[in-house]
C-alpha cells in the first residue's frame, strides 16, 4: 500500500457511499422542486416543442389567436345567444377615459367594458433585437381577445352585453354611466367611478325593467400579457385566485391547465393575477357561485396565460337595483390589497402553511418598517439580513459554543486518531465514548442551523413575490425579483442557463470560505464523507440559485459574510478555550445518564463492529 493512504474497511466505504448518495438525493429533490415550480413539466414542454416545430402547431396557434369557440370551455356556443333583445340598431363604438394620478382606465361603449388600464407608476420590460432592455408603458386588460360580458337568460331569450352598444348617459373625469335599452323592454345599466389616488373602481350593474329574467352570469376572460423580462418566473406566479365565503383563499394551478368550481358556495372575490399585477372583483354581496379556469399557452405564444371566470349574480341584487362591486385593477401592493379587509392580499404568492405565515407576519412587517426608513432596496436587504441574524443569534450562539467544545476536545480526538489509525471502526467507537464522557454533542452545531431553514425557505418565496423589489436595481442587478445577468455565456449549460449570476457565484465562494474556516477545528472521523459533502453541496446548489431572484442570493451572500464575521468573533472573543476545557472536565467527573442519542449511536457502532467480525470469521472458514 502506498505511503500516506489508509485503506477503509468495507463497511466504512459503504457508509460513505450511502451518505453521498443520500445527499445527492436530497439535492435532487430540492433542485427538481425548484425546476418544476417555475417551469411546466418536462413532458408538457416536450409536447409543446414538438407541436411548435410542426405545421399543425402553426395552424393551432393561429386558431388560438382567433379565440375558437371550442377552446372556450366556460363560454357558451354562439348559437346560445339571441340578439333579438339587443338594441334596435347598431351604433358606432365610442371610447371614454377615467383617470387619476395612478391610472388611466379606457372603456368602450360596445359592451360597456374596460378595454385597457395604464398603470402609470410601473413599466413593462422588453428586449430589442440586440438584447438591450427597453421600458414601455404597462397596460392591463389591453388584449383585444379579452371578454367581460354579462350573459342574461330571460323568458324571451338570451342576451350578451358584448353584443350591445351602450349609450353614455353621464361622464366626467372619474365617472361614466352606460345604458343600453333593449328591444323587448327595459335596459342594462353599468356605472364606473374611479376613486381618487387609487386603482379601484366603484362599479355596478343594473337590470332595469328587463322582463322575465331567469339567470345572470358574468363571464370574464383574460389573455395576460408578458410583463416581466423573466416571463418563466412570471408564468408560475400567475393564476385565478378566489375566496369562498368563510374559507381561506384558493387558486387554480399555476403549472398546468386547471378548473375549479365553487359548487354553489358563495364567492367573496375573484382575482386574475399576474406575478405583480391583478384585476379583482369584490362584490358587496357575494357571487352565488363560480367556475374558475387557468389555461397554459405554448411557449411561443405572444400571451403569458389565459384565465377565465364565470360568476353567478344573485338575481335579487341585480334586478331593479344596483349590484355593487369594487373593481381593483393594479399592482399587488400589500397595503392596498389588505385594505379591502377580505383577504385579497393572499393573492401575493408568499406561500402557504408555515412559510406563508413567516412571510406575512414576520418578514413582510420587517420589510415594511425598513422601507419606511430606507430608500435603497439593497440596503434594506442588508439590514434585513442583520436583523434576522440578531433574532436567531441565540441559536447561532449555541452552534458556536458547540464548535468551541469540539475545538477544546481536538487534542484528545487527535490522540484517538493516532492510536486507532488502522481501525476506523474502533476510532469511531472511542470518539463517541469521548463525546459521551465529556458531555459534548457532535451534532449540536447542526440543529440550530436546521431551525433556521424555515426562514430561508420563506425568503425564497418572499423576494420574487414582493412588488417593491420589482425592477429595483442594486449594484449590477437590474431587477431584484429576477436573477442578475452579470455575464452572458456564448453557450447554454444544462440546468444552469446561459447567464452567470454574480450574487449566486459570490454566495458559493463565501460558503466555501465559511465551510473551510468552520471545519478546521471540527472532527469528521466518525463520518469522513461529511467533510467532502460540505464542499460539494454549495457547488450543486449553485445550479439552482443561478436562476433565483437576485434579492435572495444577495441576502444569502450578506448572510454568509455575517456568518464568517460571527464565527471569527465567537472563536476569538466569545469563548475561552481554557475555561471551556475546565467545564468539560467537570462534566467528565459527573455521573452519566443512561440512554440518549450518543449512547444509542455508540451501541449501533459496536453492534455493527460485532457483525463485521463474525462475517470476517465465516469468510476465513
Amino acid at each position: 500500500m502506498a505511503a500516506g493512504f489508509v485503506a477503509l474497511p468495507p463497511n466504512q466505504i459503504i457508509m460513505e457511499r450511502n451518505h453521498i448518495i443520500g445527499f445527492i438525493l436530497i439535492f435532487a429533490v430540492l433542485f427538481m422542486w425548484s425546476e418544476f415550480y417555475y417551469k411546466p413539466t418536462m413532458v408538457q414542454k416536450a409536447r409543446e416543442k414538438k407541436a411548435a416545430d410542426s405545421l399543425m402547431q402553426v395552424e393551432k396557434q393561429k386558431v388560438i389567436e382567433e379565440i375558437p369557440a371550442q377552446a372556450e370551455s366556460l363560454t357558451p356556443p354562439d348559437s346560445s345567444r339571441d340578439t333579438t333583445l339587443a338594441t334596435i340598431s347598431p351604433q358606432s363604438e365610442e371610447f371614454v377615459q377615467l383617470s387619476n394620478e395612478l391610472t388611466e382606465i379606457n372603456l368602450s361603449s360596445k359592451g360597456g367594458r374596460i378595454v385597457s388600464a395604464k398603470i402609470a407608476a410601473y413599466k413593462k420590460i422588453t428586449s430589442d433585437e440586440k438584447g438591450q432592455e427597453q421600458k414601455t408603458d404597462l397596460y392591463l386588460l389591453e388584449d383585444k381577445k379579452n371578454k367581460f360580458e354579462y350573459q342574461i337568460e330571460t323568458a324571451q331569450g338570451k342576451i350578451s352585453t358584448s353584443d350591445l352598444f351602450f349609450t353614455i348617459t353621464e361622464q366626467s373625469k372619474s365617472k361614466v354611466r352606460f345604458s343600453a335599452p333593449l328591444n323587448g323592454g327595459g335596459a342594462v345599466i353599468q356605472e364606473y367611478q374611479l376613486r381618487p389616488d387609487d386603482y379601484t373602481l366603484d362599479y355596478s350593474i343594473r337590470m332595469e325593467g328587463v322582463p322575465g329574467i331567469k339567470e345572470v352570469s358574468l363571464y370574464k376572460e383574460n389573455y395576460l400579457d408578458k410583463l416581466e423580462k423573466n416571463y418563466e418566473y412570471e408564468k408560475f406566479f400567475t393564476s385565478v385566485y378566489y375566496k369562498e365565503q368563510d374559507k381561506n383563499a384558493d387558486y387554480c394551478s399555476c403549472r398546468s391547465d386547471d378548473t375549479h368550481d365553487s359548487k354553489g358556495l358563495p364567492l367573496q372575490w375573484v382575482s386574475h393575477s399576474n406575478q405583480f399585477f391583478n384585476s379583482t372583483l369584490i362584490p358587496a354581496v357575494p357571487f352565488t357561485s363560480g367556475q374558475m379556469e387557468t389555461m397554459m399557452l405554448p411557449d411561443n405564444s405572444e400571451d403569458l396565460k389565459l384565465l377565465k371566470s364565470r360568476l353567478s349574480i344573485p338575481l335579487a341584487e341585480v334586478n331593479g337595483k344596483d349590484y355593487k362591486m369594487s373593481y381593483y385593477i393594479g399592482p399587488n401592493e400589500y397595503k392596498r390589497l389588505a385594505a379591502f379587509d377580505a383577504g385579497v392580499e393572499d393573492i401575493i404568492p408568499y406561500g402557504w402553511s408555515v412559510f406563508g405565515t413567516i412571510n406575512r407576519y414576520l418578514i413582510r412587517p420587517l420589510f415594511s418598517f425598513l422601507h419606511g426608513l430606507v430608500g435603497s432596496m439593497g440596503l434594506i436587504i442588508l439590514l434585513m439580513t442583520l436583523i434576522v441574524k440578531l433574532l436567531v443569534f441565540p441559536l447561532a450562539y449555541k452552534m458556536l459554543q458547540s464548535q468551541a467544545k469540539m475545538s477544546a476536545l481536538k487534542p484528545e480526538i487527535d490522540k484517538l486518531k493516532s492510536k486507532y489509525k488502522d481501525d476506523m471502526q474502533q476510532q469511531q467507537v472511542e470518539t463517541m465514548k469521548l463525546y459521551n464522557e465529556f458531555g459534548v454533542n457532535p451534532l449540536g452545531g447542526c440543529f440550530p442551523l436546521l431551525l433556521q431553514m424555515p426562514i430561508w425557505i420563506a425568503l425564497y418565496r418572499f423576494f420574487p413575490a414582493t412588488i417593491e423589489f420589482r425592477q429595483a436595481a442594486f449594484l449590477w442587478a437590474a431587477d431584484l425579483t429576477s436573477y442578475d445577468e452579470f455575464i452572458t455565456l456564448p453557450f447554454t449549460i444544462p440546468f444552469f442557463g446561459h447567464t452567470l449570476s454574480l450574487f449566486a457565484f459570490l454566495w458559493v465562494v463565501s460558503t466555501l470560505i465559511f465551510t473551510w474556516y468552520s471545519s478546521k477545528t471540527m472532527d469528521f472521523s466518525a463520518n469522513p464523507a461529511m467533510l467532502y459533502m460540505q464542499y460539494l453541496m454549495p457547488l450543486l446548489f449553485w445550479f439552482m440559485f443561478n436562476k433565483t431572484a437576485a434579492g435572495l442570493t444577495a441576502y444569502m451572500f450578506f448572510s454568509n459574510l455575517l456568518n464568517i464575521l460571527q464565527t471569527v468573533i465567537g472563536k476569538n472573543y466569545l469563548f475561552d478555550t481554557d475555561k471551556i476545557r475546565e467545564k468539560l472536565e467537570l462534566n467528565k467527573s459527573k455521573p452519566k445518564k443512561k440512554g440518549g442519542f450518543q449512547e444509542r449511536l455508540q451501541e449501533m457502532i459496536k453492534e455493527r463492529q460485532r457483525l463485521e467480525m463474525e462475517k470476517a470469521k465465516k469468510t476465513k472458514k
